[in-house]
C-alpha cells in the first residue's frame, strides 16, 4: 500500500508538471519551432541529469541485454512522442490535443496486457472510462477544428508512442537507478534528433533567446518538465502496474486548465469541476485496487 501511494504521488507530480507546460510552450513555440524546442530542452535536461547523477554518485553501467530497451524508450517516448505531441498541438486546437492525448492511459492498458501480460480488471476499465469522460467534460467537444487532420494524426501518434514507452519502462529491473535510465534515454533522443535539428538551427533568432522569458522558459522545460518530471514518471511507473499508472496522465489537462484560469484569465465553468471529480474518482479506484 505504501508503494502504491508513493508511486501515485510521483505520477501525480509528473503529470501536474506537464500540465503546467502549456503556458510556457505557448510562449516559446512562437519563437522556437517544435523540433528545435524539444532538442534544446533535452540539451538542458541532459546537463541537469548528468550533474544530478555525478553528485549522487550513480553507477552508470548497464547490462547489455537492456541496451535495446533504453534505446527504444529514448526513440519511441522521448523523441517521437514529444515531437509529435508539440507538433500536433501547434497544428490543431488545444481541445483536440487534450482529447486525443487523453487516450494514452487506454493504450497503456492494452500495451500492458500485450507486452507485460498484466491482467485486465473491471476496476481498471471503469477508472479509465471515468477519467476519459472527465477530460471530455472539461475540454468539451464543441467547435473542434477538424480541418487539422495532420495535427490530429500527430497527436494520436504521440499518445500511442508515450503509452508504449511507459510500458517498456516496466521491462527494466526495479533496482536500476531512474537517474541513469532517464539520462541514457534522453541522450538517445538527443542523438536521434541532432541530425534533423543542426541544419535548421539558423532559423532561430539567437537575439530572442537572450530574453529572460525565453531562456527562463527553456530552463523550466529542460530542468523541471523534462529532467525532474521524467524521473518522477519513470519511478512512479516502477511502483505501480503499468496499466494502473496511466490513469494519472489525466492530471495534465486538469492542471493545465487551472493554470490557464489563474495565469491567463481563462474562464472555467461547472463542467470543469464535474470533470475533475470524475477524474479523481478514476484515480481513487486505481489507488484502492488490491494488488
Amino acid at each position: 500500500m505504501k508503494n502504491t501511494l508513493l508511486g501515485s504521488l510521483y505520477l501525480i507530480l509528473a503529470s501536474s508538471i506537464w500540465g503546467g507546460m502549456y503556458v510556457v510552450v505557448k510562449v516559446l513555440v512562437s519563437v522556437i519551432p517544435p523540433l528545435e524546442l524539444v532538442w534544446l530542452r533535452y540539451l538542458v535536461a541532459i546537463v541537469t541529469l548528468l550533474i544530478i547523477g555525478f553528485i549522487t554518485k550513480q553507477k552508470w553501467r548497464l547490462e547489455k541485454r537492456y541496451f535495446l530497451i533504453i534505446i527504444a524508450i529514448g526513440i519511441i517516448g522521448y523523441a517521437i512522442s514529444i515531437v509529435t505531441q508539440e507538433t500536433g498541438t501547434m497544428l490543431s486546437t488545444a481541445q483536440m490535443g487534450a482529447i486525443i492525448t487523453s487516450s494514452t492511459p487506454a493504450f497503456m492498458v492494452v500495451f500492458a496486457w500485450l507486452i507485460l501480460k498484466e491482467r485486465l480488471t473491471l476496476k481498471k476499465g471503469i477508472s479509465v472510462c471515468l477519467a476519459t469522460i472527465g477530460v471530455i467534460t472539461i475540454v468539451g467537444i464543441d467547435d473542434l477544428n477538424m480541418s487539422g487532420t495532420l495535427g490530429g494524426i500527430s497527436l494520436l501518434i504521440a499518445a500511442l508512442t508515450w503509452a508504449l514507452m511507459s510500458v517498456l519502462v516496466k521491462r527494466l529491473p526495479n533496482d536500476y537507478s531512474q537517474i541513469v535510465v532517464t539520462t541514457y534515454s534522453t541522450l538517445v533522443a538527443l542523438i536521434v534528433l541532432t541530425p534533423f535539428v543542426l541544419p535548421r538551427l539558423h532559423i532561430i533568432n539567437i537575439s530572442q533567446l537572450t530574453h529572460p522569458t525565453i531562456w527562463g522558459g527553456l530552463l523550466y522545460l529542460g530542468i523541471v518538465s523534462t529532467a525532474i518530471a521524467f524521473l518522477l514518471w519513470n519511478r512512479g511507473l516502477l511502483m505501480l502496474n503499468a496499466s494502473s499508472g496511466g490513469i494519472y496522465f489525466f492530471f495534465q489537462p486538469v492542471v493545465g486548465t487551472l493554470l490557464g484560469w489563474l495565469l491567463l484569465g481563462e474562464s472555467i465553468g461547472v463542467t470543469f469541476w464535474i470533470g475533475s471529480i470524475l477524474i479523481l474518482s478514476g484515480v481513487l479506484l486505481v489507488i484502492r485496487e488490491k494488488k
